[in-house]
């Protein structure tokens, strides 16, 4: 049987924002280097699930964050992703340590992923919280939800978008290359990049571009 719904007063308009803008900087406006590799804490998948389900025990979810870093290129969107090997891509962010809040945390991850090593401090600006996704167990699967009956997820992963400076240098670690992927290739792409990557035209799609 259908629930019966009530209707709550909501606020006027007027303290909504329904058009949200982001400026994109076309990718020849930044320089990528090199640094040293930056090695995963785990050395397989089900280590990774090991450490997991300990620090689980012990501390409780896990929480981490991942940055959406856009540029244009030929007027097209791009998100740049870290790539692994041939076939393993990812959006630069991590672990939070405990009790560590959110936009600090992300900041400290872009830093040391993607921050340049001459002494000039990254001013990372981010923009805004787009999308919340959920471990429910110790076990690859994430969703953009808490499934039914889960009352403990192991991993809570929050995205935000971040807005690039007109230019910039980033390092980039010798064991990753750092890639332009248009919007195009990823939309409903999830066999080659995942569900969270895959879903990112969806999520992008409330903004309204400014190509500079």
């Amino acid at each position: 049987m259908p629930s019966t719904l009530r209707l709550i007063p909501t606020l006027s308009n007027s303290s909504l924002t329904l058009h949200r803008t982001i400026n994109l900087y076309p990718l020849s406006n930044y320089t990528f280097g090199t640094k040293d590799p930056l090695f995963e804490r785990d050395p397989s998948v089900p280590a990774r699930f090991q450490r997991m389900r300990e620090e689980f025990d012990k501390v409780g979810m896990r929480r981490s964050v991942e940055g959406i870093l856009l540029v244009h290129e030929h007027g097209l969107p791009h998100v740049l992703l870290l790539q692994l090997g041939t076939t393993f891509f990812k959006l630069p962010g991590g672990e939070l340590n405990p009790g560590e809040d959110d936009i600090e945390g992300l900041k400290r991850l872009l830093t040391e992923i993607l921050g340049r090593q001459d002494g000039v401090v990254q001013d990372w600006l981010i923009e805004d919280s787009v999308g919340n996704w959920w471990r429910p167990n110790f076990e690859p699967p994430q969703y953009p939800y808490i499934p039914p009956h889960i009352t403990k997820p192991k991993e809570h992963k929050k995205l935000f978008l971040v807005q690039l400076q007109e230019k910039a240098l980033f390092a980039v670690p010798k064991n990753y290359k750092l890639v332009a992927a248009p919007l195009f290739e990823l939309y409903d792409n999830s066999q080659g990049y995942g569900p969270i990557i895959s879903s990112l035209p969806q999520t992008m799609s409330r903004f309204d571009f400014i190509y500079m």
